[in-house]
């Protein structure tokens, strides 16, 4: 069943040209990679977006999972030729990159977004890197360490890592774009856990799946959430919520699978001679 989550707001409308002509995508009939981008109202954006997803792989496809969208985005995303999936609804990033992994061919899954411009080179070494073997290959980006404060998602990330013992990829998630997963890990974990990213990415570290953070793309810097920091210091951030419950999930799911310290020891305590 495929769930209906909170869409994110629309976090930057860079681009890098606006009036950018229309170059028809070749999806492959047996790709090798599958590139999926979930969208919601980016027709500023998606030009420049699936321009670059063009010059990504010469033997991919190129997956438009619009939802939602009422300003023309699925027919800009029809008119470049992008394999196109339509809900009248929004759905959320999480949710359509689930549907868009359903009806992927490619053995290299790339997920990015379509409001955030990433050029093609930047976008390539995740693709290399799960074709090398890497099973999830993640963004190093680690978000805004050097404030006194973290911010919850940021620490919500790092301490998932942590207790995955993979605090050695600091803030890397599955939560960020770019990121790419191989078949083998789409297969392992199950296409309904990329509704909730933080939960897939428990489930492959925990199955011994290879996780790493294989390249840094600055999203932060490509993302200045302007929009989204003014809504917050009106009303608070849902997406911070959003995020913080989804790493909550993924607690929830490694107490179930691993006990209820989660595969921690309790060392010598005993526990079973105290009579209440």
């Amino acid at each position: 069943m495929i769930r209906k989550r909170k869409s994110r707001r629309q976090l930057s409308r860079r681009t890098l040209s606006p009036r950018l002509p229309i170059r028809r995508l070749f999806n492959h009939p047996e790709p090798l990679v599958s590139i999926i981008i979930p969208v919601m109202n980016e027709k500023t954006t998606l030009p420049a977006v699936l321009y670059q997803a063009s010059r990504v792989h010469p033997n991919s496809e190129v997956i438009v999972v619009a939802n939602g969208s009422t300003d023309g985005t699925a027919e800009i995303a029809a008119k470049w030729g992008a394999r196109l999936i339509r809900f009248d609804e929004p759905l959320g990033h999480d949710v359509g990159r689930r549907v868009g992994a359903e009806v992927a061919k490619g053995e290299v899954l790339l997920f990015i977004d379509g409001d955030m411009v990433i050029p093609a080179k930047e976008l390539r070494p995740f693709v290399k890197a799960t074709l090398a073997g890497v099973d999830v290959a993640l963004n190093g980006y680690s978000g805004p360490v050097e404030k006194q404060e973290a911010h919850p998602v940021v620490l919500a990330k790092y301490v998932l890592n942590a207790i995955l013992s993979r605090s050695d990829l600091k803030g890397a998630s599955m939560t960020a774009v770019p990121h790419a997963l191989s078949r083998r890990c789409l297969q392992t974990v199950g296409s309904a856990a990329l509704e909730v990213p933080p939960l897939a990415y428990a489930m492959a570290v925990s199955r011994g799946l290879n996780v790493q953070a294989v390249h840094t793309v600055p999203v932060g810097k490509l993302n200045p959430v302007r929009v989204r920091q003014q809504a917050s210091k009106r009303k608070g951030d849902p997406l911070t919520t959003l995020v913080a419950g989804d790493h909550l999930e993924a607690l929830h799911w490694l107490v179930m699978e691993h006990g209820a310290r989660g595969g921690f020891s309790d060392l010598g305590r005993q526990r079973g001679r105290v009579r209440g």
